[in-house]
């Protein structure tokens, strides 16, 4: 006797099909749409989408199901995208049956009764589903004439939000856009509204359409419905040319496709990546991108005629050999120099930067965190993130779907990682806990049904810990826990975090909230860290790196952090400053940047536009966009995400071409060696040569927390605050529309906070040791008392500059709007 062995759950099921004569085996419930698909045939769609549910709602993919005698047929063609496969079941397409060929047909001509024949001056003209259906699936002529009626209709068009317009005589009422709304964003703003041959999309009922993803909508629509304020009647598909690339505005690594014409980028869509944000992107990815092209883009180099050599002190025009030898004559006689960076660099650049800092500088004064940061967050990179990736056993997006909990803590993912909250919306409605460590539940957590883990700033170091003893939490194994660079601003919360994870098991990852980060811990754009995780105080670490870089040894003593070298230049213990892509607003103590600029005998400055760092420089160089040059970010998994040059840009160039130009004057001079570079292909060859570090990593040590169990005491209430994904960025400027759909700021506050603070009506003025920000106050059931949030960086909000560091008590008083 044999027995049939148990099927686990790697294997699938299989169910044999015959589609248009031809046998296929398909896992079960696949559809029949997706099940022509693998034998090659194309069935004609419109509602039909493989990241939304099936709905049936445009009838345009039916097929002819016969009776096969099992009882499989049906006596009416059958829509395919809902239908799905059954064993011996027999499929007829189009292209094999009259009958779905004619009920087909049937249903085009039924869309174009109605539908304006306005290809010449729609949007969607030349890339249209519907217009190419019509020639492929539809009736030669139609039956329509002038005599038979009049073609439905209405004003246009409407303003679903500042961004996106509706047409709503060409809609055709596949019901894509308000599935996508429910089923992926979670914002259910826009809705079908009326009945019968009178239903359309509108407005859903005291609901504009504030999405952070709403773009995606217009992507996926199959006819000219939906356009976008920023991209309707500039072009027409036929005249743009498409480069694939990778968004520039946060970690997620999120795949597009950059459409540009006559050397000026159009418009920006989704690019199909499974792995990562599958087809779908944030409004921020999609349209902030006119940063590059405003009337202050730098576009020639500068040098300042300083006034101890006769000068006048401005700024002037110079050539770019005039600039680099500049250059380096300002760092060689400033004595000690050290680097700073922000978040908009490519792994490549960043790499410049370090080596930079170490060959030709001689310091390891070098930090890319030009915002709140702690030596505890460089100890948790070193130990917990460098050298992670999905190869290697790192979290990934697929992780996030497959985690029984996922925990939340420093981190609000619809604000921050827009392609990490839609997987973890996705998770939660298939089963995946979400717990939040957080003062309230947002918005975005609220879409994720996440349970809150009520915790007010600073207190997150006890939040976690609790979590290993209360059962409750359902922390183990198949957790993942996700924390935030905003974690580092709240004491020894990452070592909290990662003691929660070695205790339980739990995966652990770290999403940073700008898309170069990663790259940079890589890079070795720390104090403490070369490139490839090799720490500075391992001598063996040191002695490796140098024979690969051909130097004979590399500086010993860690060096200082951003807000170390900021206090060293206005202690004058740093002469020297070179300094790209950081704005002093974001910075932890924006009035000490400002100070330290002032306070240095010399400041390089690599930016792409004029900002108050050139206006203080004393060589300025104008450098390449992302969309300008070729490079590779590394998202928040660890994934390597390439990208090429879209176009060209003769006035300017990359960070790492111009960090060697100017390291070949001071080498030339006696100062340090070259980077030995000068373009992409040379770098990413010699950091694959260099590769990562193979010895021990880096120890995690942390000081003792004084308080591990709740914030710091004081009085007053404790200040909470992190940037929406709309706001004053600077790499969102350019386009009134995307600033448009930027959500309001306000103060948010508990109803007993609110009442113990004695204030009345709509508004609040909080007030801190840097000033005051008089807000709209809401008040939000659930919220940690004697908390306060407010939005980092909206317009006019600049906290860190106006108000307090986050975690500080700051104090309410009424005020009037």
């Amino acid at each position: 006797m044999t027995t049939t062995p148990e099927r686990t759950s790697a294997e699938v099921e299989l169910v044999q099909v015959t589609i248009d004569g031809i046998e296929v085996s398909v896992p079960k419930d696949t559809l029949v749409i997706r099940a022509a698909e693998q034998v090659g045939v194309q069935i004609p769609r419109f509602c039909d989408h493989p990241l939304l549910e099936p709905v049936g709602a445009c009838r345009q993919c039916l097929v002819d199901v016969p009776d096969a005698g099992n009882g499989r047929g049906f006596p009416k063609p059958q829509a395919s995208c809902t239908l799905p496969v059954a064993p011996g079941m027999v499929v007829n397409t189009q292209a094999t049956s009259e009958v779905a060929d004619k009920a087909q047909q049937g249903v085009m001509e039924f869309l174009l009764v109605n539908h304006p024949l306005d290809c010449p001056v729609c949007d969607k003209g030349g890339e249209c589903p519907l217009q190419n259906q019509a020639m492929s699936n539809g009736r030669g002529e139609s039956r329509f004439t002038a005599s038979g009626g009049v073609k439905r209709t209405f004003p246009k068009p409407i303003n679903l939000s500042p961004q996106v317009l509706l047409d709503r005589e060409r809609c055709i009422v596949c019901q894509r856009c308000t599935r996508f709304a429910e089923e992926i964003a979670g914002d259910p703003f826009i809705a079908l509204v009326e009945r019968g041959a009178q239903q359309q999309i509108g407005i859903a009922e005291s609901a504009p359409f504030l999405s952070y993803f709403s773009g995606n909508t217009i992507q996926i629509c199959p006819v000219g419905a939906l356009t976008s304020e920023s991209y309707r009647f500039r072009s027409r598909p036929f005249d743009l040319v498409s480069t694939p690339s990778v968004a520039e505005h946060d970690a997620c690594g999120s795949a597009i496709r950059v459409d540009h014409r006559r050397g000026k980028v159009m418009r920006r869509l989704a690019g199909n990546d499974p792995e990562v944000n599958e087809e779908w992107i944030t409004d921020k990815d999609r349209f902030a991108f006119t940063y590059a092209h405003l009337e202050d883009r730098l576009g020639y180099p500068q040098v300042r005629d300083r006034v101890e050599d006769g000068g006048d002190g401005s700024l002037r025009p110079a050539s770019w050999p005039e600039a680099f030898a500049v250059a380096a004559r300002g760092l060689a006689a400033a004595g000690s120099s050290a680097v700073l960076t922000g978040g908009r660099m490519s792994t490549e650049d960043a790499y410049a930067y370090a080596k930079l800092a170490r060959v030709t500088l001689g310091t390891n004064d070098i930090d890319f965190r030009a915002r709140p940061h702690s030596a505890e967050e460089e100890q948790f990179l070193a130990a917990h993130v460098a050298l992670g990736a999905p190869e290697a056993g790192g979290v990934t997006y697929a992780d996030l779907e497959s985690a029984a909990t996922v925990v939340l803590a420093g981190l609000e993912p619809e604000d921050e990682a827009g392609a990490v909250f839609l997987r973890l919306r996705r998770a939660a409605k298939h089963g995946t806990r979400v717990l939040a460590v957080a003062p309230y539940l947002t918005r975005g957590l609220a879409k994720l049904s996440a349970h809150l883990v009520p915790t007010a700033p600073g207190a997150e170091a006890g939040a976690l810990a609790a979590m290993v003893e209360h059962a409750e939490h359902g922390v183990d194994a198949t957790t993942v826990v996700l924390v935030g660079e905003r974690l580092a601003t709240s004491p020894g919360a990452l070592t909290a975090a990662a003691d929660l994870a070695a205790r339980t098991g739990a995966r652990l990852a770290w999403v940073p909230r700008r898309a170069g980060d990663r790259g940079a811990v890589e890079a070795g754009c720390l104090p403490g860290l070369l490139p490839g995780a090799r720490p500075v105080a391992d001598a063996a670490a040191r002695v490796d790196a140098a024979a690969s870089w051909g130097v004979a040894s590399l500086p010993e003593t860690p060096g200082r952090d951003a807000d170390a070298i900021v206090a060293a230049l206005v202690a004058g213990e740093v002469g020297g400053l070179v300094v790209g892509g950081v704005d002093p607003a974001d910075t932890t103590d924006p009035a000490a940047t400002r100070a330290a600029l002032e306070a240095a005998s010399f400041v390089v400055a690599l930016e792409l536009r004029e900002t108050e760092v050139t206006r203080a420089a004393d060589v300025v160089f104008p450098v390449a966009a992302a969309v300008e040059k070729a490079g590779t970010f590394v998202n928040w998994e660890g994934r390597v995400r390439p990208f090429e040059a879209v176009l060209p840009s003769p006035s300017s160039l990359p960070d790492l071409r111009v960090l060697a130009g100017i390291s070949e004057e001071l080498a030339a001079a006696g100062h340090g060696a070259a980077l030995g570079f000068r373009t992409v292909d040379e770098v990413r060859a010699e950091m694959a040569d260099l590769g990562a570090w193979d010895g021990d990593r880096a120890a995690m040590h942390s000081d003792p927390l004084s308080d591990p169990t709740g914030a710091a005491p004081g009085e007053g209430v404790a200040l909470s605050t992190w940037k929406q994904l709309i706001d004053d960025g600077a790499m969102q400027a350019g386009d009134k529309h995307l600033a448009a759909t930027a959500r309001p700021a306000v103060a948010r506050l508990s109803p007993a906070t609110y009442a113990a603070a004695s204030l009345s009506g709509g508004s609040v003025t909080v007030v801190g040791d840097r000033g005051e920000l008089t807000l709209p106050v809401e008040q939000v059931p659930g919220m940690v008392d004697d908390v306060v949030w407010v939005p980092s960086a909206s317009f006019g909000t600049s906290v860190l500059e106006r108000l307090a560091s986050p975690g500080s008590r700051v104090s309410l008083k009424g005020a009037s709007l």
